[in-house]
């Protein structure tokens, strides 16, 4: 052997045990078979100062099938203890265990992540070039020559398919005070007074946007979280905040040519100060859709896990809803799903009736105080969780099941540490 051909394999030695070293197994994960359709990609989480206090920058992570090691994109949060999140692309139907291992070495590479943008008063996540969804913190005001009592921030609107179309209105004729997806409550007893956070034009009270708490964007999802005040307008003429509302809202990241993709959204309220809020009775309360001007009674449909209609929908009690209808020449939607942890779970829906307004119009809400009232008390968080499957195309009540199972009954991961 000459002296050129001695050192080309003496490097190409030391490479691969170079190589070896720095994909160090840490552990494997294995995820417990889901039993639900799994045409679906789902999120799937890990406390990971649990399995190493490796730092973020030399960890990576493989799918290990068919004697095969597939890089994976994951992204680490870090709020107070490390939870790392990766997207589980699911298997043709198959419902069988899948093994993941981390390693020490260099994180996959991803140059096309989701992000977020900041532009004229507003936050926008975007993916694969498409915007998504559009959180508007800057107050937004009514058309001209409407009470400027109207004005409103810290609601979504746009909420985009994956095509393109917006899911959502803000500012309907009928209804100048519905923003698109909104957070306010209706009937709340506040200091002895019954104060309303949805009706503006009754001016007793508002919700705006106060400050941003975080902002993040990665190779698996976009998120933002910000804080919201329930003011109440007393009939002393004082402005006194009731409530504090942390809204956090992530997205997970759809690949290019994904006709859906997953938004998560996260409230949690608590007392202001000193003196408790109850959040009365009433027919409609907390988040609110109110959907594209597109859709009418006869070209949209609704159907809740309860094999409910627009028909028959207000009232009844649901884990999901789909709504969806015609976007021009597509079609498309979002199925809205509750967790299960939720207040009043089942949560009441309030669905618009057929022909609301001659036409029709279409408006979603899952309404936990709709038959029962639910105090708040000093001290105490409580939190409301809920997904938004958006998509093109047409959902059916399997592929709905199957996703709000995903959301209710997060994939199951059993870590086992590798000794070396």
């Amino acid at each position: 052997m000459n002296t050129s051909l001695k050192t080309i394999v003496a490097f190409a030695v030391c490479f691969s045990m170079l190589t070896m070293a720095s994909a160090q197994r840490i552990a494997t994960l294995e995820v417990a078979p889901q039993q639900q359709n799994q045409s679906l990609d789902i999120p799937v989480s890990i406390q990971l100062d649990k399995i190493t206090y490796l730092p973020d920058s030399v960890i990576s992570l493989v799918e290990v099938k068919n004697n095969k090691r597939i890089p994976v994109a994951y992204q680490i949060e870090n709020k107070g203890q490390r939870t790392l999140y990766w997207m589980m692309k699911q298997d043709n139907g198959a419902a069988t265990k899948r093994i993941f291992e981390l390693e020490k070495g260099t994180p996959l590479k991803i140059s096309d992540h989701i992000k977020t943008v900041t532009k004229d008063g507003a936050l926008i996540i975007t993916a694969n070039n498409k915007n998504l969804l559009q959180y508007n913190f800057k107050t937004m005001y009514p058309p001209k020559g409407v009470d400027t009592a109207f004005r409103r921030s810290g609601f979504i609107h746009p909420l985009w398919t994956p095509h393109g179309q917006s899911l959502t209105r803000i500012n309907a004729p009928d209804h100048y005070h519905h923003y698109g997806l909104w957070n306010p409550w209706t009937h709340v007893m506040f200091e002895g007074e019954m104060i309303d956070f949805w009706n503006l034009k009754d001016k007793k009270g508002t919700v705006k946007f106060a400050n941003f708490v975080s902002v993040s964007e990665g190779a698996v999802y976009a998120d933002y979280q910000t804080l919201h005040e329930h003011i109440a307008f007393k009939k002393n003429g004082e402005k006194k905040v009731a409530i504090n509302e942390l809204q956090s809202v992530r997205i997970y990241q759809p690949k290019a040519d994904q006709d859906y993709y997953i938004a998560d959204i996260t409230i949690q309220m608590n007392c202001a100060g000193d003196s408790p809020v109850t959040l009365k009775e009433y027919r409609y309360g907390g988040l609110g859709w109110r959907a594209t001007e597109k859709w009418q009674d006869s070209n949209s449909e609704t159907l809740t896990s309860e094999g409910k209609t627009r028909k028959d929908a207000d009232g009844t009690k649901a884990r999901w809803v789909i709504v969806q209808g015609s976007l021009d020449s597509d079609y498309g939607g979002a199925v809205m799903m509750s967790y299960p942890s939720n207040y009043n779970y089942p949560e009441p829906l309030r669905i618009w009736p057929e022909k609301i307004n001659g036409k029709g119009d279409v408006y979603a809400n899952f309404s936990p105080t709709k038959d029962k009232d639910w105090p708040l008390l000093k001290g105490q968080d409580y939190i409301l969780k809920y997904r938004f499957l958006v998509f093109n195309g047409k959902f059916n009540k399997e592929k709905a099941e199957a996703a709000w199972k995903g959301f209710a009954n997060a994939p199951q991961v059993s870590v086992k540490p590798i000794n070396k």
